[in-house]
């Protein structure tokens, strides 16, 4: 859940556990009748598989660039007709997935971000990807480091009016971009890089939800571009073999994607997905004592940890304080858009800010190889500032 620093929560929309899928249609694919309209993914062994599931859908929500998949509106029993057939790979509900939420800010100063600044590395060349709610494109912190975007919001059931462009109608994506790559301009925030492109991608409606399928969408966008990184401060408690698969189409074609672990706290082997999947690396949150912020999920899949709690960064028309995994996992995208700008590759990046964190003493299943620490991957000491 987005919190305020006093704990008090600022969006009910916004909530923790992120991981109840949403209904397919106007019911549930387990529940619904064999007559009842449902949409979801379906992925495809060949080009009859292909052609199978365009011939059973009533509409096509989406057909995918480079993934052998399509989400699709049809009757259950199509559905179901179709996970049986040998030329399909799968059948699933296209369920959604929820923003995990949340004047050097001081989780840039902890992981002495300001010492890389102070040593020329900015990020400048690198373009960073927020996989999210879109950017505020008029922030006075954020728009000289703005590139492009695109939305991949559908507007479902018919709506002619739904809001389809890539500006941010919520605030979350704004937050976690101004973490990444707020510009050093002597007013509001800086980040942790300052001056990568960053590109909004929206995957979540102003309701701070999205399908597997529009995320999917947009993590594919990312990679068919060629850019960095891939910021997903988003999740839910279960997979998706379409985002799986797009996860997998990004990483092989050279993306460093990181997303945040979950807001599901405390637990044991709770980490949510994508940041789950062994191609993404999952972050956990930190507080200002350097413990585990109590929200922070843990489990093996965590690999690194960054600040996530009380995190004040930009909003749309100005700033704001506010916690979770999401705030953490910027801080870890920008130091992987420094160290791309330097020529590393994702897998080079992943493996430098694993080997160059700082142990603080926790579980490896809290906080990975422990709190992410930029000038140490760079090669600087924190006492070269």
């Amino acid at each position: 859940m987005v919190r305020k620093a006093n704990g008090v929560s600022r969006r009910n929309i916004l909530k923790v556990t992120g991981g109840s899928l949403a209904a397919a249609g106007a019911t549930g694919l387990a529940s619904a009748a064999p007559t009842d309209e449902v949409e979801v993914n379906v992925g495809f062994k060949s080009a009859r598989g292909r052609a199978m599931t365009r011939s059973s859908a009533d509409e096509i929500v989406r057909e995918f660039d480079s993934i052998e998949a399509m989400t699709i509106r049809v009757p259950k029993r199509a559905a179901t007709a179709l996970e049986k057939n040998p030329n399909i790979r799968y059948v699933e509900e296209n369920g959604t997935m929820q923003a995990l939420g949340q004047t050097l800010p001081w989780g840039v100063d902890r992981v002495d971000a300001e010492v890389a600044h102070s040593n020329g590395d900015t990020g400048a060349g690198a373009d960073v990807a927020i996989i999210d709610t879109g950017i505020d494109s008029d922030h006075p912190d954020l728009q000289a480091n703005i590139g492009t975007g695109k939305s991949f919001v559908k507007c479902r059931g018919g709506k002619k009016t739904c809001r389809n462009n890539w500006d941010d109608d919520n605030e979350h994506g704004t937050h976690c971009a101004g973490i990444a790559d707020a510009v050093n301009n002597g007013q509001g925030v800086v980040g942790v890089s300052t001056q990568a492109t960053l590109h909004a991608v929206k995957v979540l409606s102003s309701r701070g939800s999205g399908s597997y399928s529009d995320i999917a969408a947009g993590i594919e966008y990312v990679a068919d571009r060629g850019w960095d990184v891939g910021s997903m401060s988003l999740g839910g408690s279960s997979g998706s073999a379409t985002l799986r698969d797009a996860c997998q189409y990004a990483v092989n074609n050279g993306v460093f994607l990181v997303a945040a672990a979950g807001n599901s706290g405390p637990c044991t082997d709770c980490v949510g997905y994508p940041a789950a999947y062994p191609e993404v690396m999952a972050v956990g949150s930190t507080n200002d004592s350097d413990g585990l912020s109590y929200f922070s999920s843990t489990g093996p899949e965590v690999e690194i940890a960054a600040p996530g709690s009380s995190i004040y960064s930009t909003v749309p028309g100005g700033y704001d304080t506010l916690s979770g995994t999401s705030m953490a996992c910027p801080h870890v995208a920008g130091a992987a858009g420094q160290l791309m700008a330097n020529g590393a590759s994702n897998t080079q990046a992943r493996d430098t800010l694993k080997r160059t964190a700082e142990d603080l003493g926790l579980s490896a299943n809290e906080t990975g190889s422990g709190l992410l620490d930029v000038a140490s991957a760079l090669g600087y000491d924190s006492s070269d500032n």
